[in-house]
């Protein structure tokens, strides 16, 4: 992995006229890339509900040199690889877990499960850009939303349900079983298999906002 300490972030303000979800000022949002091109979907919706969002590379910081930005809350993005393969995801999520609120979308959610020991292998079905119904628990980021709506999803690997560790609940499934949301029983961190800032997917904004508001 190539670290450099003068790594330069993409920084993205909050949108105009948004001030956080308690009017102080915009919560400072750090998201690991992973080399997504959906990543800055996420930034865009992050930036509209009030958020400062600086985006580092999986593989152009150090997890020290994260705790130095001072961050609100963490995000780990989407991307093509597997946990594995994600620059310093598992690393930041074992680090933050517990000092601040952690999510993780598709392979972000991924790398939760094998960030506390579950196994990530090929998916029931491979998924790329379609549309699928969800149950879900009301918990987490669904507080508050329908106990069913549909979601977009693009992935081919998927947090198996037999390994998931105690620690680690579901949130959402799928009719078949494929897990589409999990947390932590006790530290504040979720995962999100499906990708909320999809066109495609109903309660994105409520989903993300839910996160901002423990940040």
């Amino acid at each position: 992995m190539t670290t450099s300490a003068n790594a330069l972030p993409n920084y993205f303000p909050a949108a105009p006229g948004s001030y956080g979800l308690d009017g102080t000022g915009p919560i400072k949002l750090v998201m690991l890339d992973n080399y997504d091109s959906f990543t800055f979907n996420l930034v865009q919706y992050f930036g509209e509900l009030g958020a400062d969002v600086w985006v580092f590379r999986n593989d152009e910081i150090t997890v020290a040199e994260l705790a130095e930005q001072g961050p609100d809350c963490l995000v780990i993005s989407p991307g093509p690889c597997s946990p594995k393969e994600a620059g310093i995801s598992i690393a930041a999520i074992q680090y933050f877990a517990g000092k601040l609120p952690i999510l993780g979308v598709c392979l972000g959610h991924q790398a939760i499960g094998a960030a506390f020991g579950g196994e990530v292998a090929r998916s029931k079905t491979l998924m790329h850009g379609k549309v699928s119904t969800i149950t879900t628990t009301q918990q987490g980021v669904f507080a508050n939303l329908p106990r069913q709506f549909e979601v977009n999803r693009y992935h081919s690997l998927s947090v198996q349900a037999a390994t998931l560790p105690g620690c680690l609940e579901v949130t959402a499934h799928t009719e078949d079983g494929e897990i589409m949301g999990l947390r932590h029983t006790t530290l504040d961190v979720e995962g999100v298999q499906f990708h909320p800032e999809s066109i495609l997917s109903e309660h994105g904004h409520a989903m993300l906002k839910h996160f901002l508001a423990r940040a």
